[in-house]
């Protein structure tokens, strides 16, 4: 049986910058006018920031919080939601929470039980990744460039359609996130064989913390040998 080695885009793998805040009120105007400036040019971007204000935000927040103790009312909520479509947008939403000292936490598939990546006793934002799912499949090459939001059940599921001799090894809950599951080392049923989802990895796009997207060739290649475990 042949093997995939990933190209994985882990929009998520990015360098945190954790400093705590003070005057919120300010510092959520602010974030605010910074995301609208950086996202001037999106069609979309009252879908992209969302505030506690918006009609989406509670559903978004709610619908991945996979450990009901954290839907009470006395866990921190983050100020905003920011839904990217693009890296771009992952771009703006990584400069302007570095830039007022806001935390940030991210999902890609909210398989999360201890509430790392939608709870934080700092001032935060929430990095929702699902509409990045997009998944380019290269059965010649044995490779395949897979975007952080997209699951390993829509992962497999694409691997199917184009070959039946292919697979990629990871782990068996279809509505895990590629990117947070790689980005924890990737432990699957084949893993004896194949090693780790993460030891497949060979190349990725990588938002730093001064907003950079870095790949392989452009100055990622540090980047990528932590992701894959050093």
């Amino acid at each position: 049986m042949g093997i995939f080695d990933v190209k994985l885009v882990p929009l998520l793998i990015i360098l945190f910058n954790s400093v705590w805040s003070t005057s919120s009120n300010s510092i959520s105007e602010s974030l605010l006018q910074c995301l609208s400036t950086h996202l001037k040019h999106s069609n979309s971007s009252k879908e992209i920031i969302l505030t506690r204000n918006s009609s989406a935000y509670s559903s978004i927040l709610q619908s991945s919080i996979q450990n009901l103790r954290f839907l009470n009312n006395s866990t921190p909520k983050p100020k905003v939601i920011v839904t990217p479509f693009h890296e771009s947008h992952v771009q703006a939403a990584v400069i302007c929470s570095k830039k007022h000292g806001i935390q940030k936490r991210f999902q890609s598939g909210g398989h999360d039980y201890e509430g790392l990546s939608y709870v934080s006793y700092a001032p935060f934002i929430i990095i929702e990744l699902f509409n990045l799912q997009t998944i380019h499949i290269d059965v010649k090459n044995e490779s395949a460039w897979v975007e952080s939001g997209a699951t390993l059940g829509e992962l497999y599921y694409l691997i199917a359609q184009k070959s039946n001799v292919h697979e990629f090894p990871a782990g068996s809950c279809p509505t895990m996130g590629v990117g947070g599951h790689i980005s924890g080392g990737g432990f699957g049923t084949i893993f004896r064989k194949y090693g780790l989802a993460v030891d497949n990895v060979i190349d990725a796009r990588i938002v730093d913390v001064n907003g950079r997207i870095l790949s392989r060739k452009s100055k990622g290649e540090e980047l990528l040998w932590a992701i894959r475990g050093g």
